[in-house]
């Protein structure tokens, strides 16, 4: 069932954010990563990368294709990131929650609805947001990899694992299996991901960390994503895992940031990457420095 949520602010105070003027003031980052001579895949990464978590939902409307387009073209991140879940009918959208009533005008569970439904659903721009977002549709995930898959590294998590065989087959019919990471929290789900020839992501929790052994990853996990407020002792054992890349998340300030390129991490997920891709400072040597212990 599907419940109508009413607006909090007047339909004529909320407009679309021009494309360009994103570009001319997006906090002095590099241009965006084009098309080359082929899909821009993970080994175009550096040595430190940062993600635009939800696509950077301290400045845009979280997985929206506005707000994508936005950090793409902003330039502060090399990865975008965007949740999935599946419909009634199978199709895989752009989506975060359970249900509808959080970020839409709309109230019940995402997957009572089928694709042509879908067309209905209008994302409610949040007030604190910085600028003028009108209310869109969100994206299919074809429509996200249409747009944006091989022009920038996608990081792509699986709400819902059902989902998988069609992602899998959108990728590869689009070449972009080096190109999107499939994140999950599931280790068994993982393995199916790495199973199906795609990059593998995988996120724990804090408490999760405290009795994981991630060494038992390294084989077939790609990316191991790892909680921020975890104690350093798990951060350290998951950077010595032998997983070729350790991301945290979710960083939203400087000191944050810090401590986990401190602790070894080579990436950092942030809902803010205009921020800290601009304010990065030296790394502080000794931890106690950062953490205070």
């Amino acid at each position: 069932m599907v419940t109508w949520i009413a607006s909090t602010a007047p339909a004529a105070l909320v407009s679309l954010v021009s494309l360009a003027a994103l570009t001319l003031t997006g906090h002095g980052g590099p241009p965006p990563l084009e098309w080359g001579e082929g899909p821009l895949t993970v080994d175009s990464l550096p040595r430190v990368t940062y993600v635009a978590h939800r696509g950077g939902a301290r400045g845009v409307p979280e997985n929206s294709m506005s707000g994508l387009m936005a950090a793409y073209r902003r330039g502060t991140a090399q990865v975008l990131d965007f949740d999935t879940r599946v419909l009634r009918d199978g199709t895989p959208v752009v989506f975060h929650d359970e249900t509808l009533n959080r970020t839409t005008f709309l109230g019940g569970e995402v997957r009572g609805l089928d694709a042509e439904e879908w067309k209905g659903v209008r994302l409610r721009p949040r007030d604190r947001l910085p600028g003028s977002w009108r209310p869109e549709r969100p994206p299919t995930v074809e429509e996200v990899l249409d747009r944006l898959g091989g022009r920038i590294v996608l990081m792509l998590e699986l709400k819902d694992p059902g989902g998988l065989d069609r992602v899998a087959g959108m990728l590869r019919a689009r070449g972009l299996t080096r190109s999107v990471f499939v994140n999950t929290n599931d280790p068994a789900v993982a393995e199916r991901v790495h199973r199906a020839g795609l990059l593998t992501q995988l996120w724990r929790s804090a408490d999760q960390m405290r009795g994981d052994r991630p060494e038992r990853w390294r084989s077939w996990v790609d990316l191991l994503d790892v909680d921020i407020r975890a104690r350093d002792d798990d951060l350290r054992r998951a950077v010595r895992s032998g997983v070729p890349r350790v991301w945290a998340h979710t960083v939203v300030t400087p000191a944050q940031r810090d401590r986990a390129l401190a602790l070894g991490c080579d990436g950092v997920l942030t809902d803010a990457p205009g921020r800290l891709a601009r304010y990065r400072g030296r790394v502080p040597g000794p931890v106690s420095a950062v953490t205070g212990r």
